[in-house]
This record gives structure tokens, C-alpha cells and sequence, in this order.
């Protein structure tokens, strides 16, 4: 069987490598993973955080929220982040698949307008199993995409949403869809490693009034 049949074949695979992020939320290699949420590009930096190597960040040229500075180098080293603005929406998925392919960079985000269909994520896949098979490195795809998401055929989906207090910064982390895991939801917190800040697992909260914002914000709109 040849190397590119091999990648289309339903036999049952050897167990995939995959990437420790935050105590069960653990992403298969080679494959797309879907973050959605308000929250979602803070955990996606925390992705980054958790693997080594540049990061190539696509996004959409005609949106107005942009990745800030300060969020950003408050979680990873600026100078690891590659940030590519497209201008057309066609352009965006095909990007992360040719980055895919090519095996050259272990992480590709897709910061998405909304969740892409079936075909597409599949071709993801794909190009992500040749990346692993013929790159220098097992490539790792995360789909950002707002609200509930909804990307079809993803390894897993995840929801993350700010539910800070007045004296502790803190989200909610919902694993909404896996292959090889049932749903879960964890109240997560953050601290700090060296200058850098980190998510971690902390126990439920107290009841009380969410507030809906996110403390250092990762994204900035430019102002009119």
C-alpha cells in the first residue's frame, strides 16, 4: 500500500501522538481541532504556550479585530508568531492546508469568520497527515470560530468562555466533541510562569455574577 493510500485507508491506526495542553484537554497531532467561544484566541495562545516552534496565525484581513501585542506577549514569545491577513475567505482554509502539507511549522490557526463545512476540514486532515509523514514536524490545525462553532468532521471541539470575579481572572472550558473522549467542562484559572501567563485547572467557583470580558485582552478593534 502506498504511503498517500495508507493515509486514506479505514484500517485502525497505531495510537496518534498528541499535544498535552491543560490537564485533559490533550489535541491529536496531525489532525484539526475546533476552538470556539469569546475565549477562544486566549486558549488558542495557550496551544502555542504548550508546543515549540513558530506559529503561523491566519486571519482574515477584513475583520477589525486584530491580535494584541500585549496579550500576545503576556502567553507566548512575540517573536515565535507568524500572522498572515488574507483578503479573500477562499484564501484562508487553503493556506492551512498548503502550511499543513508542507509539515514545516507544528501549529496553523485559522481565526475563521464561522465554521467551515465537512469537505474542507477532511482536505485538512489529509494535508495534515502528509505534513507528519513527509514534513520535518507532526502539524497541529486549530479552526477558531465564534459563537458555538460547529466546523463538521473536527477531532474535537472545544468551548471556552470568560467567568471572571472581581479578584480572580477565569474561564469556563467545555470539551463539546471528541473522537476518543466524552464531553467535560473544567473552571479554569491563571497564573504565572516566569513573565508569561498560563490557564490552569482550579475548583468550581462560588456562585456568583459572571462578568463577561476577557482581563488582558487578546484581540483589540482599532478605534473609529
Amino acid at each position: 500500500m502506498s504511503r498517500h493510500a495508507a493515509l486514506l485507508s479505514r484500517t485502525s491506526q497505531p495510537s496518534r501522538p498528541a499535544l498535552p495542553v491543560l490537564g485533559d484537554m490533550t489535541l491529536s497531532l496531525a489532525r484539526a481541532h475546533e476552538i470556539c467561544g469569546p475565549a477562544r484566541r486566549t486558549l488558542a495562545l495557550d496551544v502555542a504556550a504548550a508546543c515549540d516552534g513558530p506559529v503561523l496565525w491566519i486571519a482574515p484581513a477584513w475583520l477589525p479585530e486584530r491580535l494584541n501585542g500585549e496579550g500576545v506577549t503576556s502567553r507566548i514569545d512575540p517573536g515565535r508568531l507568524l500572522v498572515l491577513h488574507l483578503r479573500r475567505s477562499e484564501d484562508l482554509l487553503w493556506s492551512m492546508e498548503e502550511a499543513l502539507r508542507s509539515g514545516a511549522v507544528p501549529l496553523v490557526v485559522a481565526d475563521l469568520p464561522g465554521p467551515p463545512g465537512l469537505t474542507p476540514v477532511r482536505r485538512l486532515h489529509l494535508a495534515a497527515e502528509t505534513g507528519m509523514a513527509e514534513g520535518a514536524v507532526s502539524p497541529l490545525g486549530l479552526l477558531l470560530t465564534p459563537g458555538d462553532g460547529g466546523a463538521a468532521g473536527v477531532e474535537s471541539r472545544w468551548h471556552i468562555a470568560p467567568h471572571h470575579s472581581a479578584s480572580e481572572s477565569r474561564w469556563t472550558l467545555e470539551r463539546r466533541r471528541a473522537r476518543a473522549a466524552p464531553p467535560g467542562r473544567w473552571q479554569i484559572g491563571q497564573s504565572s510562569k516566569g513573565s508569561e501567563q498560563r490557564l490552569r485547572l482550579t475548583p468550581p467557583p462560588a456562585t456568583e455574577t459572571p462578568e463577561p470580558r476577557e482581563p488582558r485582552a487578546t484581540v483589540r478593534s482599532p478605534e473609529p
